[in-house]
């Protein structure tokens, strides 16, 4: 009984604290639904109220971040309109780890939510995560293939154009970065088509293979071949000979000895991982 008149007291005090554009009777329905007790619903939302931040926990909005996708997953889809606003207060706070929290959760939310609302509600979001901190985009290129495998193929096919942007980095010491690129454009190279992957990904996959770092480059060498691999199994012959021809006068013709050098490591990893027959590999 005095949990019940608890919980009621923060139902309560929840309403009163809520600030919108809907007058308090339209925005307590908005987030009403039957799945767990309303009033742990309303309390779980009243984190993000930043007068909370400042008297309660200043860790709060980072905890209900990390809770989110939990959250989603219990009340369903269907009741997502209780979440949305709270999700996108969280997604635009002040602190980045906050956003960072979210970027790495995002393509969970993403198959909790399902293709319509993830157009809708996910993208912008996640746009906003690929231009933000370093320490927010790793979250979301950890999970790139993951997050992009659950969209549309036109809407996939708009981060063609964006994946250049993930080789500049806030400190071009972060090498980190650049190796989890390599890894996830290799899972990438399954959603997209062979013309894309010889328009958009090569490029970048050659830039990485002349990366400073040893380990990037070491990535990069599979990235090529698994790209080797896929364009020679395309209907369209002309693009793994296009390519082959270039990491001819890329690489095996580089004036510089470390080019030289990527050209056999790249031949070693084709040879190894059977990306094509020997008398094509000769």
């Amino acid at each position: 009984q005095s949990m019940d008149s608890t919980l009621h007291y923060i139902h309560n005090d929840s309403d009163l604290s809520t600030n919108s554009s809907f007058s308090p009777e339209e925005e307590r329905k908005s987030k009403v639904q039957d799945v767990v007790p309303q009033a742990l619903l309303d309390q779980y939302l009243s984190m993000t109220d930043p007068s909370r931040a400042q008297t309660v926990d200043t860790e709060i909005a980072k905890h209900c971040a990390y809770s989110l996708p939990g959250v989603a997953l219990t009340l369903g889809r269907q009741n997502w309109h209780c979440l949305k606003d709270t999700y996108e207060t969280l997604a635009s706070d002040m602190q980045w780890k906050v956003r960072r929290t979210l970027a790495f959760s995002i393509h969970e939310l993403a198959v909790i939510l399902g293709d319509q609302l993830t157009a809708g509600d996910l993208v912008p979001v996640f746009n906003g995560f690929l231009k933000d901190l370093d320490e927010v985009r790793i979250g979301v290129l950890k999970h790139l293939h993951d997050f992009l495998k659950l969209l549309h193929v036109d809407k996939r096919r708009e981060y063609l154009y964006q994946l250049q942007e993930f080789l500049v980095t806030d400190n071009s010491r972060n090498w980190r970065f650049r190796a989890e690129l390599a890894e996830q454009l290799i899972l990438l190279l399954d959603l997209y088509s062979a013309r894309d992957i010889y328009d958009y990904l090569r490029p970048i996959a050659f830039s990485l293979c002349a990366d400073k770092v040893s380990s990037v480059r070491w990535i990069s060498y599979k990235l090529v071949s698994e790209m080797v691999k896929k364009l020679y199994m395309a209907s369209t012959p002309t693009f793994v000979v296009d390519l082959m021809n270039e990491l001819v006068e890329k690489f095996c013709r580089c004036h510089k000895w470390s080019g030289r050098q990527t050209f056999v490591f790249i031949c070693q990893t084709i040879s190894e991982d059977d990306c094509l027959p020997m008398d094509q590999f000769a």
